[in-house]
């Protein structure tokens, strides 16, 4: 029995010392830096390009902010077709519509119960119509194509307008009928425009807030302040140069003009992750008017390049005419800039060369080497550097022929945080471009043109954290001659 025991102590002792052999350790990703996007901000970020339908009795009477007092009979778009809004959005790369539910003038697209201001009381199908109902049936039958609404919070129609209670109350009960009415809404749109010698009037905003995420838990609130998208600060559709989706919410305000350059820049200190929308229109005018003409290719190029190009997603005006047809010449319009776009960025010539960067995230073994950023995920893989190197870090390209190439691509994974605060390229030692901001996309259209080289270096200068870069691009925009008179 002794001689038993002493055979199991050591069979155990054995066991006990036998070296454990370690599996291999993955290396993890960075830790995030907050504040971090919602999953609907990341969709709504991807989108890029939205579009919003100005449309009502405003179109019918040529004018820009109606009275309130317009004759619901004027409204007759014989042609209406939400089919056509729908297909053009779609060829020209537009995800989401936003649709003017009802403007300043107190004008309804839907037949709202509770005012006869409405299409209800219009010729328009015999006061049948619904015209949020037919843009919302024309997304559905095309796939990739949501909805969203503006719903005017100033009303030039209604009398409740002025009295606190019975005001919010009635539009308090509009939102409640968009909202449970047609379906998923993607984006709910408010603003604080409003003219001089009007009522005083304090809207509610946070019980509308409130109950719009109660109705709709995916949505995106666009205001002034949130609390999912800010307004960029102006109407001509460009962000600032620097552009952080970072903002102190506590410090804006829904109708405060004097926050206008916050906005515009957001902030590398900003506790709220509230990225900026641009919003402008394909004519001069929001609404349809038979003496604009939609503006040149050149504009709109501008436009995208300091929109989305900023870190932004740009939010584009194509009026309805009083037909109820997008025009001909704005549907031509937005063909040659979607072609633009395609001819721009379908090639990119950093694909032919060789990458390598400063470091790299768990050494070659790891998963975020520099050839992440030529992969088609722009999110959720990146080149990440070593952590303790983040005073020095750079990712190059290396190409056995020379590049010929005028557009620089910068992409964060934004998803951990934004964190590039300071960056610059250059091409062959020569620096050609420099910039803040990241985020996104960032967009460098060089200022002296066209450059050749064969070796493209980024230099991140100074970051909030290590940075991470999801993707870049070198490509060739035919369009931009800043060398001609």
């Amino acid at each position: 029995m002794a001689k038993l025991w002493c055979l199991l102590s050591i069979i155990t002792l054995l066991q006990v010392s036998k070296p454990v052999i370690s599996r291999h350790e993955v290396t993890t990703p960075p830790l995030p830096i907050l504040p971090l996007p919602s999953s609907s901000q990341l969709k709504w970020q991807e989108r890029e390009l939205i579009m919003f339908l100005h449309f009502g009795v405003n179109t019918f009477t040529d004018s820009e902010w109606g009275t309130g007092h317009e004759n619901p009979a004027i409204f007759n778009p014989g042609e209406l077709n939400a089919n056509q809004w729908v297909n053009v959005a779609a060829e020209a790369g537009f995800s989401l519509m936003i649709l003017t539910a009802k403007h300043h003038d107190g004008f309804c697209l839907w037949p709202s119960k509770y005012t006869d201001h409405s299409v209800a009381s219009s010729p328009w199908k015999n006061g049948r119509g619904d015209v949020v109902q037919e843009l919302v049936n024309a997304a559905r039958a095309h796939e990739g194509i949501d909805v969203g609404l503006y719903l005017s919070p100033w009303d030039r129609h209604d009398k409740r307008y002025g009295h606190d209670l019975q005001y919010n109350e009635y539009y308090l009960a509009q939102l409640q009928e968009l909202l449970n009415k047609y379906g998923s809404v993607r984006e709910i749109w408010f603003d604080g425009a409003k003219g001089s010698n009007v009522p005083n009037m304090s809207y509610y905003f946070s019980d509308w807030f409130s109950m719009v995420k109660e109705l709709q838990t995916s949505i995106n609130i666009f205001s002034d302040a949130g609390p999912d998208v800010r307004w960029v600060g102006n109407e001509k559709g460009f962000a600032g140069s620097t552009c952080w989706s970072t903002i102190n919410r506590t410090s804006l305000s829904i109708g405060n003009g004097s926050i206008v350059d916050y906005l515009n820049t957001g902030d590398s200190k900003g506790t709220d992750w509230l990225p900026a929308e641009c919003d402008v229109s394909i004519r001069e005018g929001w609404f349809w008017h038979k003496s604009e003409s939609p503006k040149r290719l050149s504009v709109l190029l501008d436009i995208y390049y300091k929109s989305v190009g900023r870190n932004c997603v740009l939010l584009f005006n194509v009026p309805p005419n009083t037909t109820g047809l997008i025009s001909e010449n704005d549907v031509q319009r937005l063909k040659d800039f979607r072609g633009a776009i395609d001819t721009i960025f379908s090639t990119n010539l950093a694909e032919s060369c060789f990458v390598r960067a400063s470091s790299q995230r768990g050494g070659e073994d790891g998963d975020f080497g520099p050839e992440n950023v030529l992969d088609g995920d722009h999110l959720w893989t990146y080149w990440a550097p070593k952590d303790e190197e983040s005073e020095d870090n750079w990712i190059e390209f290396k190409c056995i022929d020379k590049l010929r190439f005028n557009v620089i691509r910068i992409q964060e994974a934004i998803g951990l945080g934004q964190r590039i605060k300071q960056h610059e390229v250059h091409v062959d030692g020569r620096k050609v471009a420099k910039g803040t901001t990241v985020g996104h996309k960032r967009l460098h259209r060089l200022e002296k043109g066209v450059v050749k080289g064969q070796i493209v270096r980024i230099k991140i200068l100074k970051s909030r954290a290590v940075p991470l870069i999801s993707s870049i691009g070198l490509h060739y925009d035919p369009f931009w001659h800043p060398n001609e008179t």
